[in-house]
Parts: structure tokens; C-alpha cells; sequence
């Protein structure tokens, strides 16, 4: 049953603004061998919280179900992110005085995409990250990573041990936990009393102002605003400091700067008055979000069923959870995609959950030339049609979906 009360006020006025059905876990691609059996699907609702205006999906499937047994979400992959993550480590690195005595700590380490550029420059570092194979990875390339979710158990335990962190960072981890109170309540424990941390994660009023459904999804138990962000981390006497922007990543992203300093700078107090004047903190602005998805569905329903009317082959690039979501919620099996191309080794020759349609190499493209190409990933756009150059210089062609479908 899902839960009705507010992951962050604990109230029950929760509004439904969007129901996308019953859809498959995002991260649980399907083995050939495992083909035929039957794939658990879940309630995918999303609510609006009329006290404290934290956006949330009402179901809540277990963390080890999600990010432990059908986690193969490695962030080296993409190359942008790569480039965003070496920029944030070099700047806290020097903005923030670090050295050999310092301490930064990232909560969903993932495969040491960040820490290792920290590591880089002589300050010791410490991921936390439940998922093993990203684990794994992230010690070979030097960065020691405790295997746990992240709450204020953990934090305890570190406390124990004597470590407190100068810095911790929390890129696309917070939107993924169910307990936001004991994450919150972990990042003030583990802090130093000068400490800072920084938390990134795609912003709702994007989200809802693009139409970018398909970033909703059970790994992502909360969309997060500024709003949101500001009343969670009151709660546990830290203050949203600063708010950065990042248009174009991950389909808009923010990253919080919080700390116990109680200095509001201008940053942050120009996003939470965008988003009063926005309406990001009041029901109305999600509540023809429904109708505009639906709408959205039927045109991309529309372009791909022209396409293969006329006789023209269609793929799909990106295995990625926003991928599972666009594919399932509007229904495209492999009559209208065919197969989906991915660069993440670890994907190759799965299925994607719910529509299986098979995951091959990037390569693919220009080998087999379908006609067109459905752009899962439509967020890294640029990056995904400068690496397909040769491909469209063929003749191939983009179905890029939000916040609109068309062809490039």
C-alpha cells in the first residue's frame, strides 16, 4: 500500500496531480533468460503537499529492491556529467581551502565519478554508496566507500569513528531517498560545525514547466524545489546558503549549498521569490500537468506511428530510467522501436523492463542505419548528436520527445 502521509511535513494533504499506471522498475532490465517471467510493475502517482509543497510519488518500493539488486546505473558514462563533477571538485577544492587534513565525503558515490578529482588533488575522500558494482568500481580507482544508504545511523557510526566532514556532497541522491528527514538529519551529523555541503538534484518547476514526465520514475521518491529544500533542511538548523543553476543538465538541475551559517546570499533568495512568483509553492501550477502529458503521449505516439507507416525503421538511444518511463507509460513496444543503443557495457544484451525491446551497443547505429532514432536522453541532446555525427551525416535522423517531439 502506498504511503499517504508527506515524506518531509508528515501530513496527509497530499493532492495527485499525474498517474502514469502501473510501471516497471526503471533500473530492472530484463535477462533473455528471464524473458516469459513475470516483471513486478507498481502504481506510479505523483502528489503535491498542500502543508509544506514537497512534490513525492505516493508508492514506495524497498531501497534494496531499487539501487542494490537492479542498480547498473554507472555515472562515468557520460561525458558532460564527467566534466560538471571535475569542475564542482576542482572549485570546493580551492573555494574552500581543502588539504591533507580536510575531509569530503559524497552521500551515492556511484563509481567515484566526483571523489576521484578531489582525490586528485591530495584531499582524502569517503563514498557512500549501497550499490556494488559501483562500489567496486569507485575503490579501484581509489576512493575507500562504505556500502550503506545514507541516513543518520550512518552518520552516527562515522561520528564514532572520528571522521566529520569539511564538505559533503550529494549529486542526484536526495530525490532517491525515501527518509528525507533521516537523510537531512545525517548530513547535519556528519558536518563539521563549519562545514558545508552541496546537494544537486533536477528541479520540479523544470520538470513541470518542460514537461519532462519521463523523469518521473520509483527510484525518484521526491522532486525537489528550492522551497522544499529551505523548509527540509530548517528542520535540522541548517540553512539553504546559495542556489546554482544548470539549465541544461540532466533537464535542469540545481544544486543547495547548505551549512550552519545563517547567511542567505542573493542566490538563494532570488530562487525562492522566482518560485513564489512562479507559483512552485501552490497546487495550481501542478494541476493541468495531467492533461499536458497526455497530450505530449499522443504526439509522440503520433510521429513514431507515421514513421513506421511510411515504412521507416526506428531505434531508441538511451537505456536510461527516463527511458523505461517514456517507453512504458506511452506505450512503445518493439513494433514502433525496434531496439534501444546504449555505451554502459553493463546494459548490453538486456532488456529493457516492460517493452524489451534489446540493448546493443552505440555502434549499432551506423552498422544497421535505422531511419530514426528516438532519443531517450533527450536531456544530453548536444552531447548524444555531436557523438552520432558519422550517423546522421548518413542520413539518420532524431526523434528528439520533450518538451515536444521533433525530428532533427
Amino acid at each position: 500500500m502506498p504511503d499517504l502521509s508527506c515524506r518531509l511535513c508528515g501530513g496527509w494533504r497530499l493532492e495527485v496531480f499525474l498517474s502514469l499506471g502501473q510501471l516497471p522498475l526503471a533500473d530492472a532490465f530484463v535477462s533473455a533468460e528471464d524473458l516469459g517471467e513475470p516483471e513486478p510493475r507498481y502504481p506510479l502517482d505523483v502528489a503535491f503537499c498542500l502543508d509544506c509543497a514537497l512534490v513525492q510519488i505516493l508508492e514506495e518500493v524497498p531501497p534494496q529492491e531499487l539501487f542494490v539488486d537492479n542498480y547498473l546505473y554507472f555515472s562515468s558514462y557520460t561525458d558532460g556529467l564527467l566534466a560538471h563533477s571535475r569542475e564542482h571538485a576542482e572549485r570546493l577544492v580551492e573555494e574552500r581551502g581543502l588539504g591533507p587534513d580536510s575531509l569530503v565525503v559524497e552521500v551515492g558515490s556511484n563509481d567515484g565519478y566526483l571523489l576521484r578529482s578531489v582525490a586528485a588533488a591530495g584531499v582524502p575522500v569517503l563514498g557512500i554508496d549501497p550499490a556494488p558494482d559501483q562500489a567496486d568500481e569507485a575503490e579501484r580507482v581509489g576512493v575507500p566507500t562504505v556500502r550503506e544508504f545514507f541516513g543518520e545511523e550512518v552518520a552516527r557510526e562515522l561520528r564514532l569513528q572520528g571522521r566529520q566532514a569539511d564538505v559533503i556532497v550529494a549529486n542526484n541522491v536526495m530525490a532517491h531517498t525515501p527518509d528525507l528527514n533521516g537523510f537531512a538529519a545525517g548530513l547535519a551529523r556528519l558536518l563539521k560545525h563549519d562545514g558545508v555541503a552541496t546537494i544537486e538534484n533536477p528541479s520540479v518547476q523544470d520538470l513541470i514547466e518542460r514537461c519532462a514526465f519521463d523523469t518521473i520514475y520509483h527510484e525518484h521518491f521526491s522532486y525537489l524545489s528550492s522551497t522544499s529544500v529551505a523548509a527540509l533542511m530548517g528542520r535540522y538548523s541548517l540553512t539553504l546558503n546559495r542556489v546554482e543553476e544548470f539549465p541544461s543538465l540532466h533537464g535542469g538541475t540545481r544544486r543547495w549549498w547548505v551549512s550552519r551559517d545563517d547567511t542567505v546570499e542573493p542566490s538563494a533568495r532570488d530562487a525562492l521569490a522566482r518560485e513564489r512568483e512562479a507559483g512552485v509553492d501552490r497546487p495550481d501550477f501542478y494541476r493541468a500537468f495531467g492533461s499536458r502529458v497526455s497530450v505530449l503521449r499522443e504526439q509522440l505516439m503520433g510521429v513514431l506511428g507515421d514513421l513506421r507507416r511510411d515504412g521507416k525503421r526506428v531505434a531508441a538511444y538511451g537505456a536510461a530510467a527516463k527511458g523505461t518511463t517514456m517507453l512504458n507509460a506511452c506505450g512503445i513496444g518493439t513494433d514502433l522501436v525496434e531496439y534501444v543503443v546504449d555505451r554502459n557495457p553493463h546494459k548490453i544484451g538486456r532488456l529493457m523492463p516492460g517493452t524489451h525491446q534489446p540493448i546493443r551497443p552505440v555502434e549499432t547505429l551506423l552498422e544497421d542505419r535505422p531511419d530514426a532514432v528516438l532519443l531517450l536522453v533527450w536531456n544530453i541532446a548536444d552531447e548524444v548528436l555531436a557523438q552520432q555525427e558519422a550517423y546522421r551525416a548518413a542520413g539518420g535522423r532524431f526523434v528528439v520527445p520533450v518538451p515536444e517531439p521533433r525530428i532533427v
